[in-house]
């Protein structure tokens, strides 16, 4: 009984020790974190930059994707890459690896305490039977008195969050690639769909020139002058399938499938008598939202100040360790059982402990801790810039984006005046052809500025939509 209470002591007196030690933790050296103050302009760079000095309420990136690309064929893409895509698996095990590394950095700030048990038993030449249990324990605390550990698990809680923030960059550029992807495969189709056209056409403008030369009205030049634009079209045909392809092929990788085809939704425009009725009416202008809203809506922003948070702590870490490392130890044990001899039972002995302190101060290091402490505190800088350079090329996106959703609108607008100026231009030459006032040279001018001018405009439509994707992206859209 009395060993037992002489045990109990000694373990009371260890807790005791640790319990003092861990208030005694309460400081901590180096620097704390203060977000580095950023001058924003006052508004975004662009064509409409004068209305921007008017507050904005909401921001186009506020909403949704599924919000913002309206087709569902679209939509069922972007949800299936959200589930299948590579990059973005692997940056889920990056946020869970950072979770892990984080509780094994904390783990320093906790007791270390490890078991041993021991059965032994056995029976000697003397007739002397033992049977004993005994339970052996050690405690290992080391002492945060400057905050080494609590600075490394600030940068460890840093880092888990920037990884996250990172995971959010991935499904943003994700949802972004899978957008411009599926636009420039539907720009694609409807090159593809005018080139097509304008072979049926040429086809039935060839025939008709043939059936005129037979008649002794047209030429043999009118005739070869007729097929030039046919076979550019013809010519023009395998190339934009191997566009056409290739571009499944991608939106495939993007989807975590095998190449394959793409289904399609909705047609990004259709040619009617009186001009081009597009899927979708594409606003001029686009809310932007405040310059400042920015540092919060892109979370490769958000990244680098996390990788700035962490790289201050790793401040705090260097500067302690120049600093005394104090340790508690504590052991303790017990044995559980009985001797047998000649008929009698002898009891083991019940317990035993002993708790010690120790402390550790570095002395000389030949220059490692200094220069350690000299690194952090480079790659603080470095985290610096970088965060700052973040910071500037967001802006630099926004800008590029905002001007060319303005241009791309205004050439689309007016490549459509020219394809309705160069549609009337050959009906008009056609006419004057079948009247015998020009020579088919002129018919064939107007038809191959019409079927140019038709291609520029599908891909002046693409623009305008890579454009808005990319505006999209630039304002941190598209990962919520």
């Amino acid at each position: 009984m009395r060993n037992t209470l002489q045990n109990g002591f000694g373990t009371r007196s260890a807790w005791i020790l640790l319990l003092s030690a861990s208030m005694l933790s309460g400081c901590a050296v180096g620097p704390n974190y203060h977000r580095p103050a950023v001058h924003t302009p006052p508004s975004f760079h662009g064509p409409d930059q004068a209305q921007q000095t008017e507050p904005q309420t909401a921001s186009f990136a506020d909403l949704p994707w599924w919000q913002v690309f309206h087709d569902p064929q679209l939509q069922e893409l972007i949800r299936t890459a959200l589930k299948q895509n590579y990059d973005l698996q692997i940056a889920v095990e990056r946020v869970s690896a950072a979770r892990a590394q984080l509780g094994i950095i904390r783990s320093n700030q906790f007791p270390q305490v490890t078991l041993d048990p021991v059965f032994s038993g056995g029976k000697t030449d003397q007739n002397i039977k033992s049977n004993i249990f005994s339970l052996a324990g050690d405690v290992v605390f080391q002492v945060d008195l400057f905050g080494r550990y609590r600075r490394a698990t600030e940068a460890g809680r840093a880092q888990l969050i920037g990884t996250q923030d990172a995971q959010q960059t991935v499904v943003l550029t994700l949802v972004s690639d899978v957008a411009s992807d599926y636009f420039l495969l539907r720009g694609l189709d409807l090159q593809l769909q005018i080139t097509k056209e304008t072979v049926r056409t040429q086809q039935d403008s060839v025939k008709l020139t043939e059936l005129r030369l037979q008649h002794g009205v047209a030429t043999t030049l009118d005739v070869l002058q007729a097929r030039q634009v046919l076979d550019a079209a013809n010519a023009q045909i395998p190339d934009l399938e191997r566009q056409i392809g290739q571009t499944e092929d991608a939106i495939n990788i993007l989807l975590g499938k095998y190449p394959d085809n793409v289904p399609r939704g909705q047609p990004l425009g259709i040619e009617t008598p009186t001009g081009w009725n597009w899927s979708e009416t594409l606003p001029p202008q686009l809310p932007t939202g405040l310059p400042s809203e920015l540092l919060e809506g892109r979370p490769d922003i958000r990244e680098a100040e996390q990788n700035l948070v962490a790289a201050n702590a790793n401040i705090g870490v260097a500067k302690a360790m120049f600093f005394p490392q104090i340790s508690l130890l504590g052991s303790g044990g017990a044995a559980f059982g009985h001797s047998q001899f000649d008929g009698s039972n002898i009891p083991a002995p019940l317990g035993v402990g002993t708790y010690a302190a120790a402390l550790s101060q570095p002395i000389f290091e030949g220059g490692a801790l200094r220069n350690n402490l000299r690194y952090a505190k480079s790659q603080e800088r470095q985290a610096l810039i970088g965060y700052q350079q973040t910071i500037q090329r967001a802006f630099g996106d926004v800008s590029d984006a905002l001007i060319g959703y303005d241009k791309y609108h205004k050439v689309r607008e007016r490549q459509e005046q020219s394809v309705k100026d160069l549609q009337d231009s050959v009906n008009v030459s056609l006419m004057r052809y079948r009247g015998g006032t020009s020579n088919y040279l002129e018919v064939l001018d107007s038809q191959r500025s019409l079927f140019s001018a038709e291609l520029t405009l599908a891909e002046a439509r693409n623009n305008e939509y890579q454009s808005l994707v990319q505006l999209y992206k630039a304002l941190g859209g598209g990962w919520k």
